[in-house]
Parts: C-alpha cells; sequence; structure tokens
C-alpha cells in the first residue's frame, strides 16, 4: 500500500504506546509533509535523549546528572519519600505542583503473572533510605499489581523502618488507575488524603 520506507516508520510509531494505525499513518505522513531540517531536528532530539538521560543514583528518576533536580534540591523535604512504579509518575505528580518531598522509582511492581519479584525491584535502596525517613507514601497504580506490591512494601517498611510513618495515597484514584493518566486535582487529592497503611492502624 505504502512504500516500503513510509510503511517502516508507521510500523515504528506503532510501537509508541497508545498509538493505533490510524495515528501511526498520520504521524508518519507528518513526517513525509515536514521540512529537511525540522524532520533531522526531530531525530536528533530522539537521539539526544538516548544518549542524555540517564537515572538518578538516588531515586531513580530521570535526569541528565548523576542525580536528579529533585534529589539535588535543598529546598526539598528529604525526610519525606514518595514511592512510584516508574519515572512517568515522579512527571505527573510533579505538575501538581502539590508535593514537596522527594520521590522512589521501583522500577516495576510485583507481578506474580509477569514474573517479576521484590528482588527484581529497587526495594531494598527505598528500605536503605527509608531508615532515614518520617513518612514513605505509597503510591503504587491502584491495579492488582500495584495493591500487592504497596502491602509488600508496607509490611516490610514496618519491620525494618519502625519509626517511619507509612501512608498510602488516597483512593481518590479509581482501582486500576494509572498515576500517570491522573489529572492534577486528583492526583491532589489522593496526596492531601492519604492514609496511614493497615501495619500502623
Amino acid at each position: 500500500m505504502y512504500p516500503q520506507s513510509l510503511q517502516v516508520l508507521i510500523e515504528r510509531f506503532r510501537q509508541l504506546p497508545g498509538v493505533g494505525e490510524k495515528t501511526a499513518e498520520r504521524y508518519a505522513l507528518s513526517v513525509v509533509d515536514m521540512s529537511q531540517e525540522d524532520a533531522e531536528q526531530i531525530v536528533q532530539a530522539i537521539m539526544d535523549v538516548k544518549k542524555k538521560l540517564t537515572y538518578c543514583r538516588t531515586c531513580g528518576n530521570l535526569t541528565e546528572q548523576e542525580e536528579c533536580e529533585i534529589c539535588a534540591d535543598p529546598q526539598r523535604d528529604h525526610k519525606q519519600i514518595f514511592v512510584v512504579q516508574s519515572a512517568k509518575d515522579v512527571l505527573a505528580m510533579e505538575k501538581t505542583g502539590e508535593y514537596h518531598g522527594v520521590y522512589h522509582v521501583l522500577n516495576g511492581l510485583i507481578s506474580a503473572s509477569k514474573g517479576i519479584m521484590p528482588e527484581d525491584l529497587t526495594i531494598d535502596a527505598l528500605v536503605k533510605r527509608g531508615k532515614d525517613a518520617s513518612e514513605i507514601i505509597l503510591a503504587t497504580n491502584t491495579t492488582m499489581d500495584g495493591e500487592t506490591t504497596a502491602m509488600y512494601l508496607d509490611k516490610l517498611l514496618t519491620e525494618q523502618c519502625p519509626n517511619v510513618l507509612i501512608t498510602r495515597i488516597a483512593h481518590g484514584l479509581p482501582f486500576g488507575g494509572m498515576l500517570d493518566y491522573a489529572d492534577e486535582m486528583t492526583l491532589a487529592h489522593a496526596l492531601s488524603d492519604r492514609r496511614t497503611m493497615g501495619s500502623k492502624e
């Protein structure tokens, strides 16, 4: 149907999350209509992201330095740790402007169906950081895997960090909800209405 080079580009766009065939076709045809300079700038931006971006040595957030801007900011509350599944969730929470602590990215969720175990996540690093915290806020998604992970972390952190308050974001976020898809107001309410986890109730 399409020339091979265009078909290859369409297939590459389809690999992006949430991009179906029609959307991929529109993206690819938009590239065809671009000037050579604009197309080269997009290619360069993609290459820069792949070359320059890394993960913060402290929290796992995306950064171009060894430590992300949030962890390096002395104005943030480093005693309050907001635990999320991925760096996308950090970006979503930062958009609310309501949270002023630091983060910890798990790089996934515990999932028996996917074969992801606690040792596959950055849980050991969280426990180490948690010993110096005043509060750890569990903000994993409200999916089955997210709830399983939150319950596991609650039990582990209560044992390993007995003097730390363990809380969970409120269920203003519907079951099955993903943090990075929620609007700023929903996330702000989920933060302000957080509750103490079961192990310390």
